[in-house]
C-alpha cells in the first residue's frame, strides 16, 4: 500500500509540474506578444523564416515586395484542390439524396454524365467567369496565363478556359463511359480486347506523365497538374500579400488546456470514486428510511442496497440489509473500507443470505 501510495503522490506532483510548467510557457508568450519591441523582432524573424522556407520554388518572383505575381505555395495548392474535390463530392451527393426515394439504382445509367454535368456548371461560374476555381478563391489565389511573359497579370484566355474545360471535366468523363462501355461488352471480341489493351496503355501513360509531372512540382513549385502545365496557366495570388499579424492568444489557450488535461489526467486516478457515490446515495437512503418507517425495512430484505433491484446471489455484510453478489463484491474490492449504504454499518464478513419467499394464492371474487 505505501508504494501504490508512494507512485500515486508523485504522478500527482508530476501533474502539477507539467502545468506549472505550460503556465510558465504561456505567461512568456503572452509577455513577447504584449511588447512592441519583442512583437516586432518575433515577426522580422518569422517572415524570414517564411522566406527561408519557401526558398525551395516558392520565391516571389519580384523581390522588391509583396506581388500579386509571387509565386503560390505548394501546400496552398494542394489545399486548393483538395477543397475543390471536397466540393464536388458534396454537390453530388446533395444531388444523389434528391432522388433517394425514387427507384434504386435510377442515375446509374447516366451517372457519369450527370458528373459531367455539375463539374461544368461549377467550371462555368468559376474558371470561366473569374479564372479560379472555389478552392483557389477561398485561399486568395487565381490563375494567369503563362504563356505571356511580364510582370503585369493577364487572365486566361478563352482558348485556354475551354481547353481546361475539355481535359478536366471531358477527360474523367471520357475514363469512366469507356471503362463502363468496355464491361458491358464481350470479352471473347478482339475488338473489345484491343480497345481495352489501347486504353489501358494510354491510361498509363497519363499516370505516368502525371507522376512526373508532380515530381516536377516538387522539385520548382509551379504546375500542380499535367493539364495546368500544357496549357500554360499558374496559380498566383489575387490581391497582395500583406505581412502577417502574429497571435499568441490561440497557442495559449492551447498550452493551458494540455497542462489542465494532463493535471486531471494525473489527478482523478486518486480520487475514489466508488466511495464517493456510495457516501451520496448514503445521504439519500438514510432520510428516506427516517420517512418510510416500517414499509422501509421490510423492502431492505427485498431489494439490493445497491443497485435497488432485486437481490441477485444475495449475501449480506453483517447488518440486516441485503446485497447483490456483484454489487458487494465489486464495492469491497474499491473500497477495504465499505459501509452499507442504507444503515452506515461497517463490513464484517461477506456472508450468503437465505431469503424465504411465501406464494399466497389469489382466488377471484
Amino acid at each position: 500500500m505505501r508504494t501504490g501510495n508512494t507512485s500515486r503522490l508523485y504522478r500527482l506532483l508530476k501533474g502539477v509540474a507539467s502545468l506549472l510548467t505550460h503556465w510558465c510557457v504561456c505567461r512568456k508568450a503572452w509577455l513577447v506578444a504584449v511588447q512592441p519591441g519583442k512583437r516586432r523582432a518575433v515577426h522580422v524573424a518569422v517572415c524570414r523564416s517564411l522566406k527561408m522556407a519557401g526558398a525551395g520554388g516558392d520565391k516571389p518572383l519580384a523581390e522588391a515586395g509583396p506581388s500579386p505575381l509571387s509565386r503560390v505555395l505548394r501546400i496552398s495548392q494542394l489545399d486548393a484542390f483538395e477543397l475543390d474535390g471536397a466540393l464536388e463530392h458534396l454537390i453530388w451527393s446533395q444531388f444523389a439524396r434528391c432522388f433517394q426515394h425514387f427507384k434504386p439504382g435510377l442515375l446509374t445509367p447516366a451517372e457519369p454524365e450527370l458528373k459531367a454535368l455539375l463539374q461544368l456548371l461549377l467550371w462555368r461560374f468559376t474558371v470561366c467567369s473569374n479564372s479560379a476555381t472555389v478552392g483557389q478563391a477561398l485561399l486568395n489565389i487565381r490563375y494567369r496565363n503563362a504563356l505571356i511573359p511580364g510582370q503585369r497579370y493577364r487572365p486566361m484566355s478563352r482558348q485556354q478556359k475551354l481547353w481546361f474545360a475539355l481535359l478536366t471535366v471531358g477527360g474523367k468523363w471520357l475514363r469512366e463511359r469507356s471503362h463502363i462501355l468496355l464491361l458491358l461488352g464481350r470479352p471473347a471480341d478482339s475488338g473489345v480486347r484491343k480497345a481495352r489493351g489501347t486504353l489501358a496503355l494510354i491510361g498509363g501513360l497519363a499516370k505516368a506523365a502525371s507522376l512526373f509531372n508532380f515530381l516536377l512540382f516538387l522539385q520548382s513549385g509551379t504546375f500542380p497538374t499535367l493539364t495546368e502545365r500544357l496549357l500554360g496557366v499558374q496559380p498566383v495570388f489575387s490581391r497582395p500579400q500583406g505581412p502577417r499579424d502574429i497571435n499568441f492568444q490561440y497557442m495559449n489557450r492551447e498550452l493551458l488546456w494540455h497542462g489542465f488535461a494532463e493535471f486531471l489526467i494525473f489527478l482523478l486516478p486518486l480520487v475514489n470514486t466508488w466511495k464517493l457515490k456510495a457516501n451520496v446515495s448514503a445521504l439519500f437512503s438514510l432520510s428516506a428510511n427516517t420517512k418510510g418507517g416500517t414499509a422501509t425495512e421490510m423492502s431492505g430484505q427485498m431489494e439490493c442496497a445497491v443497485c435497488g433491484e432485486w437481490p441477485t446471489m444475495p449475501h449480506s455484510i453483517g447488518c440486516s440489509h441485503v446485497f447483490c453478489y456483484y454489487c458487494i463484491k465489486s464495492h469491497t474490492m474499491a473500497d477495504i473500507f465499505f459501509t452499507c449504504p442504507k444503515c452506515s454499518a461497517e463490513l464484517v464478513t461477506v456472508q450468503p443470505v437465505k431469503l424465504q419467499i411465501e406464494l399466497t394464492e389469489m382466488h377471484p371474487s
